[in-house]
C-alpha cells in the first residue's frame, strides 16, 4: 500500500493548521484525474464539478482523520467515489439515445419529448491534460462510459477503482466500506457487463491504427461536406450501419437511408460552420449554426465522431446551450461565434 511522502506530510501538517495554500498544493496534482473519475461515475460535466467540489470540501474538513497510512491519492479517491455514489442515488442512470429507444423510421421528424435529461454528456479532451495516457483517454470514450452506466453504482465504482484508477482490492474495499470478497464479486459481475456492451476495439486503438494524418483528413472532409450541404459526400464518409443521435432528443437514426433523409430534410437545409476539437478521447466538431438575429454563426451542436477504420460509424450530436457552454469552457479555445 502506498504511503504519503515526507514532503506531503509537511504540507499536511500545515494544512491541518489551517493553511489553505498548503491544502491546495496537496490536492492540486490529483484534481484533474479526480474530475475525470467523477465524470466516469456520473457521465455529466456539471455533476462531476459538483462532486469534485464536495470532495475537496470534505477532504479539507476531514484532514484530521487522514493519518498518512495510505496515499493521499487513495484517500481522495475514496471521498470522491462516495460523493458520486450519493449523487447517483438521487437520479436515474445516464445513457445514450441508442440505449433508450428504437431508431426512428425513415423520414421521422426528430424531437421525441422527454420528461427530464438523462443523457450522457460530452467531456472535453483538454480536461484530461496534455500528458493523459492511452488508458485515461480510453476510459472516457462514449461507448465505455455508456457501458459503465448499465452497472449498479457499487459495481461501477469497483470497476473504475480497480481497473482505471489502479487501486488494490484491499484499498477499494476500504474506500467503499465493504469486504475484499465483495469487491472481487462486484468486479467479476461488472467485467461481464462491460465485455458484453463495450466494443471489441476501443477508439484509441482505432485512432492509433489510422494515424494522425488520416484522422485529420477524415474530420476535414466531414466538416467540408456538412458546410457545403453535400449529403452524398457526408454519406460516403459513413459505414453502412452508421447511427446518428442528437441528445437530449431521444430520436436517433440508423442506416444510410434514414440518415440521408434526415440530413436532407433538417440540418443541411441550414448554414453551418465547423471547428475541429476532441471529446471523450475521440475526434469531435463544434458546429455553428447561422443566427439571423446575431448576424453570426453561434454554437448549436457538438458532433462526437466514432470511427471504424477510415470511416465514421456514429455521430453523436450533443445539443443544448448549457452543455455546449460547459464544453467550450472546458475546451478553452473554441470561439463563442463565427462572423464569416
Amino acid at each position: 500500500m502506498a504511503t504519503t511522502q515526507p514532503a506531503d506530510l509537511s504540507l499536511l501538517a500545515a494544512a491541518r493548521a489551517g493553511d489553505g495554500r498548503a491544502f491546495d498544493l496537496l490536492v492540486e496534482p490529483h484534481r484533474r484525474e479526480l474530475h475525470a473519475h467523477c465524470y466516469r461515475m456520473l457521465a455529466s460535466l456539471h455533476d462531476a464539478e459538483d462532486a469534485l467540489q464536495e470532495t475537496m470540501l470534505r477532504a479539507w474538513r476531514g484532514l484530521a482523520r487522514f493519518e498518512g497510512r495510505s496515499s493521499l491519492r487513495t484517500w481522495l479517491y475514496a471521498i470522491a467515489t462516495n460523493a458520486c455514489i450519493r449523487a447517483v442515488e438521487r437520479r436515474p442512470p445516464r445513457t445514450l439515445p441508442l440505449d433508450a429507444s428504437a431508431p426512428a423510421t425513415i423520414g421521422e421528424v426528430p424531437g421525441r419529448p422527454l420528461v427530464e435529461s438523462v443523457w450522457i454528456e460530452p467531456y472535453a479532451d483538454e480536461r484530461l491534460g496534455p500528458d493523459a495516457v492511452y488508458e485515461q483517454r480510453e476510459a472516457v470514450e462514449l461507448a465505455f462510459v455508456a457501458a459503465l452506466h448499465h452497472l449498479a453504482p457499487l459495481q461501477r465504482a469497483v470497476l473504475l477503482l480497480r481497473q482505471v484508477v489502479g487501486l488494490s482490492a484491499s484499498e477499494t474495499a476500504t474506500a467503499l466500506e465493504t469486504s475484499v470478497a465483495g469487491v472481487n464479486s462486484a468486479l467479476q459481475r461488472a467485467r461481464k457487463v462491460i465485455d458484453e456492451r463495450a466494443p471489441a476495439q476501443s477508439q484509441q486503438a482505432t485512432l492509433r491504427t489510422l494515424g494522425d494524418e488520416t484522422r485529420k483528413d477524415l474530420v476535414e472532409r466531414y466538416m467540408q461536406a456538412m458546410e457545403a450541404a453535400d449529403v452524398d459526400a457526408v454519406i460516403e464518409l459513413l459505414v453502412d450501419g452508421a447511427t446518428w443521435s442528437m441528445p437530449p432528443l431521444s430520436t436517433w437514426y440508423s442506416g444510410l437511408d434514414a440518415i440521408k433523409v434526415f440530413l436532407e430534410e433538417h440540418p443541411l437545409r441550414q448554414q453551418w460552420r465547423h471547428v475541429p476539437t476532441a471529446a471523450n478521447g475521440q475526434p469531435a466538431v463544434l458546429c455553428y449554426l447561422w443566427d439571423d438575429e446575431a448576424a453570426a454563426f453561434t454554437p448549436h451542436a457538438l458532433d462526437v465522431l466514432t470511427l471504424a477504420g477510415p470511416r465514421i460509424a456514429a455521430v453523436d450530436a450533443f445539443l443544448g446551450h448549457k452543455v455546449l457552454d460547459e464544453f467550450r469552457a472546458s475546451a478553452g479555445s473554441l470561439p463563442a461565434e463565427i462572423t464569416t
